[in-house]
């Protein structure tokens, strides 16, 4: 009988494309890998890899076994969940992946209540971007992502992630303080002004940079940054203009002005899991916790002008 390990390598071969991305993703040595691939086929009886320069390619048979092997592993993890459901206690590891914004306006709160309502439960959270974040738990390095989509910028799907909506927030032109002494500030004034954005590939890069290109200007991009909290700084000092979503004032106020869009534009925040594992309690606890957390919350700054 074929060995679940030694086929969860090769599909992970297929998913990251080189032996030493595989053995990092694993904690294994990259020699390591590629003697449990070797051993797998000897085990299948059939030619699995094929060198192509520095990297291996895998064979049809290879291929043929990657897809029973993802079936295989939804199995099991189906498995896990039910036996996990048939526990009298939820308990368990939760590798969470979260966007910056998200991580400050809701994760504190949510681990606050999961410690006080479920204490076994241990919650790993790493902050990433949305788009390598679905991936990553499509690829089984997390169990739940916190991710975003802008307005005319679907987020990626994966196969096997479904997805639910945990919270929507306005998009905003944020403005120096300064600039109260112009009482009817728009969009179209900041077409000479320096802007901060985050960097390129960004769904709010690009959404950031279509919404100035309908208003009739190109930015003038002149720090790039994916630390909302040193975008803000840029702005109150006077040094930047950008646009912000308000789950980023946690503190309820904001140091700048900011200013409606045309549109009132909004982003939507959602939550993903595997579809093997969205009953297991660990996970369906941690997402009901996101959800009252986020649906308790105003997020609607108290700085706001028109």
């Amino acid at each position: 009988m074929l060995d679940v390990r030694r086929l969860r390598l090769l599909r992970e071969l297929k998913l990251r494309g080189t032996l030493a991305e595989v053995a990092e993703a694993l904690s294994f040595s990259p020699s390591a890998v590629s003697q449990q691939l070797a051993q797998l086929e000897k085990e299948a009886g059939v030619e699995l890899l094929r060198r192509s320069g520095r990297r291996v390619q895998l064979t049809p048979q290879a291929e043929i076994l990657v897809e029973h092997t993802a079936e295989l592993l939804r199995t099991l993890e189906r498995a896990e969940s039910d036996l996990a459901a048939s526990l009298t206690t939820v308990a368990g590891t939760v590798r969470v992946a979260v966007f910056q914004s998200a991580a400050l306006a809701l994760m504190p709160e949510a681990l606050t209540a999961m410690a006080r309502r479920h204490p076994e439960v241990r919650i790993e959270m790493y902050q990433r971007e949305p788009e390598g974040a679905l991936r990553e738990t499509w690829t089984r390095d997390f169990d739940l992502v916190v991710a975003e989509q802008y307005p005319g910028h679907a987020a990626a799907h994966h196969p096997e992630l479904d997805r639910r909506r945990l919270t929507a927030d306005a998009i905003r032109l944020a403005v120096p303080p300064s600039s109260d002494r112009w009482p009817s500030f728009t969009l179209e004034m900041a077409r000479d002004l320096p802007w901060v954005m985050e960097p390129r590939g960004a769904a709010s890069r690009h959404w950031a940079e279509q919404a100035c290109r309908l208003a009739g200007f190109e930015p003038d991009v002149r720090f790039e940054t994916a630390d909302l909290q040193a975008q803000t700084r840029l702005i109150a000092s006077g040094n930047a203009v950008g646009f912000m979503p308000d789950l980023i004032w946690t503190a309820g106020s904001a140091p700048c002005r900011l200013l409606d869009l045309p549109g009132a534009p909004h982003r939507t925040v959602f939550t993903s899991v595997r579809e093997a594992s969205a009953h297991r309690p660990a996970i369906l606890a941690v997402r009901e916790v996101l959800e009252e957390v986020a649906s308790s919350r105003s997020w609607v700054p108290s700085a706001t002008a028109g």
